[in-house]
């Protein structure tokens, strides 16, 4: 498999999955823009993904996987039995895309394009952040009493939830108000497969 990524991006969710099952793959940076190329090649990455976004996966018979819930939905199947997504009751199965979906559309479509993007002011990146806090304390919430967001065990969810959450600071969103979110972040940054995926993505 290859995975096309961006370092700072969310695709540092579907890296770190990869690793987590210790799955082989290959890492294509790619450098977004309004003209995004493959690095390594110079290539139009839009002939790849026409939405010019990461992250991307190539299959190892070439088809082409993207959207990252979708992606991390896929290779948790593949090796089911390292338990990445929950394989008890339909209902759990159906939580955990739930938590696919909130961090999707109501943290990942704050963060970005709202504070990613200066050209929009600072009067929207403020009522992003605020937004934004208002959603941190449901998953604040979520965290009492929990290692993991699920339960637990370490899931495709918390590879996402990481990814995403873990740009509050850069964006200038204080967890102060949140010790478990914080809590949580300093344990799933301490994983293997985050070290990892990290190290690699900045030699990349």
């Amino acid at each position: 498999m290859k995975l096309y990524f961006t370092p700072g991006t969310c695709s540092l969710a579907t890296h770190i999955v990869l690793r987590e099952l210790n799955l082989p793959f290959e890492l294509m940076r790619v450098r977004l823009g309004a003209e995004p190329i493959v690095a390594a090649t110079r290539a139009d990455y839009r002939q790849l993904n026409p939405n010019g976004y990461v992250p991307l996966l190539q299959l190892d018979d070439g088809q082409l996987l993207t959207e990252g819930a979708a992606i991390l939905s896929y290779l948790a199947d593949l090796v089911p039995a390292h338990g990445l997504l929950p394989a008890g009751t339909a209902l759990e199965r159906y939580e955990a895309q739930r938590w696919l979906v909130y961090i999707s559309s109501e943290l990942h479509k704050m963060f970005s394009p709202w504070l990613f993007h200066p050209e929009f002011g600072t009067q929207a990146a403020e009522v992003a952040r605020g937004k934004i806090a208002k959603r941190l304390e449901l998953i604040e919430r979520q965290l009492q009493g929990r290692a993991f967001l699920l339960g637990d065990t370490f899931t495709v969810v918390d590879a996402y939830l990481f990814t995403i959450a873990s740009w509050s600071k850069p964006c200038g969103l204080s967890l102060d108000s949140f010790p478990l979110l914080a809590a949580y972040l300093q344990r799933i940054g301490e994983r293997n497969s985050v070290q990892s995926a990290l190290r690699a993505e900045q030699g990349a």
